[in-house]
Formats: C-alpha cells, structure tokens, sequence
C-alpha cells in the first residue's frame, strides 16, 4: 500500500479565481514521480474523503499541483497557509508513456492541462491547450518555454483559436507528422480526440477522471467500461490509470 507523507505548503498562488497552484517539499513522492500521475490528498478536518489531484511537476524534493475549487473538499483545501502541512498520499495510479524520440502531440482542455505539464518538459512535443475563455487561459508562456510549439484556444473565440481545440489540433494533423496523442480534458474533448486518432491510425493515451474513494483500487467507485469483455470489462481508473490506450475504453 502506498504510503501517506506530511508534506509542508512552501508555495501557493492563485493565477485565477478558483484555481490554486501548490507546491509542497515531498522528496519521497518526487522521486518517484512519472508523468500523468495523481495524488491523494487529505484536504482536511471538515473533509472525511481524500481528493485526487493529478500531478502537474516534480523536481528535486518537490511537487506542484494544481486544483480548481468545486466542492467542500477543495475548498477547504484551498485555505491552507504556507508553512501548514498537507497529509499526501502519492503517486498513485500509471501516467503517460512517450518513449524517447517518438514526435507527440499534447492536447488538454481546461483543468487537464496541469497533468501534461511535467511530459511537456521531457518530450518538447506540440501542445494543444484549451479554454472556455480569455479569463481561464492558464500556463501559456510556462508550456511555450519547454516545447516545439503551442496552440491555444478557447471555445468563445476570446483568445486564440475561435472553436474547440480538438479541431485545431485536427487541422494540424494534416500536414504534420505525429506519432503519438496525449489527452487530457473534459470527456467531449476526450472522445473526439479518441476519434481523430483512431481514424488516423494514430496512438493515443488519454488520462481519465472519476470520483475515486480509496485512492488505490479496492473500494470500486472509480471504474470505468473497457472494450474488454467478461471480468475485464470494467477497470478502475486509480489502479489501472488513470493514463489508458484509447482504444481500450470506452468515454461515455
């Protein structure tokens, strides 16, 4: 069983309302860090469930994640000082897989850009980054220092491409080579890149979010319906991913 560490608050900023950017002295959690991977963190004395937050970078002895607020959990979460500690339970779950050389395409949606973060710095791939607005763009310039390119998007037209950024990356395609896709977003993201890639012949991981209990695979809540059949049908996205071939789920 992973273990749980006191982890000290040494950063935190929030670059915009809602969304808080931690990063806290781990060095038993960083040193094991690969790409895509989550933690499970205890947000505090008001919340009885830790919360999976994907892992956004891990250098030296420390970890940065970050999370947007959207219930009790985070909130609470939220609040905590630098300096205070956070119980972490980490990493969990199995991340992205780009073998050197291969030319990748990132793509992520929203609060999904954060778990491509630390795989943008080891590939230098294309990045596909997109919004619901000019106010939520996040981590431009930061995924510009450490890759080939960047597209962003945003679904109102505000800022960059006008429209969803799966055809952006889509029309890219047609004129440039790419041998394997990285997702991570909202599930309509998801399935239409899972389209895109397979009817080019593409590989693609795409990194899964559910609501999760335990963290590690044993309470069931977090699973989700494979193209498998009999006792695979299932899998549970903290033990089996939340990072999986594309072809070997179905988003629903």
């Amino acid at each position: 069983m992973k273990q749980a560490y006191d982890c000290r608050l040494i950063k935190k900023s929030e670059p915009i309302a809602g969304v808080f950017d931690y990063t806290i002295e781990a060095p038993e959690i960083a040193a094991q860090t690969q790409c895509g991977q989550f933690l499970h963190i205890n947000c505090g004395k008001g919340t009885f469930l830790r919360r999976p937050i994907s892992i956004c970078d891990a250098e030296g002895t420390s970890v940065r994640f970050i999370f947007e607020v959207k219930g009790e959990g985070t909130r609470e979460l939220s609040q905590v000082r630098e300096g205070e500690i956070i119980n972490v339970m980490g990493p969990l779950g199995h991340g992205f897989n780009v073998p050197s050389g291969k030319r990748a395409v990132l793509i992520g949606g929203g609060i999904g850009i954060f778990p491509l973060f630390k795989l943008a710095k080891q590939t230098k791939p294309v990045v596909f980054l997109g919004f619901r607005s000019a106010d939520r763009v996040m981590m431009e310039e930061e995924f510009e220092a450490v890759s080939t390119q960047v597209f962003v998007g945003t679904d109102d037209g505000s800022y960059g491409y006008n429209g969803y950024i799966a055809n952006a990356m889509n029309f890219y395609l047609n004129n440039n080579p790419c041998d394997v896709i990285c997702a991570c977003g909202p599930l309509p993201m998801l399935r239409a890149v899972k389209e895109i890639a397979e009817k080019r012949g593409i590989e693609c991981q795409v990194s899964m979010e559910q609501r999760m209990g335990c963290g590690i695979g044993a309470c069931l809540v977090c699973t989700c319906e494979s193209t498998k059949e009999g006792t695979d049908k299932n899998l549970r996205v903290c033990k089996h991913g939340p990072v999986f071939d594309s072809r070997e789920v179905t988003l629903r």
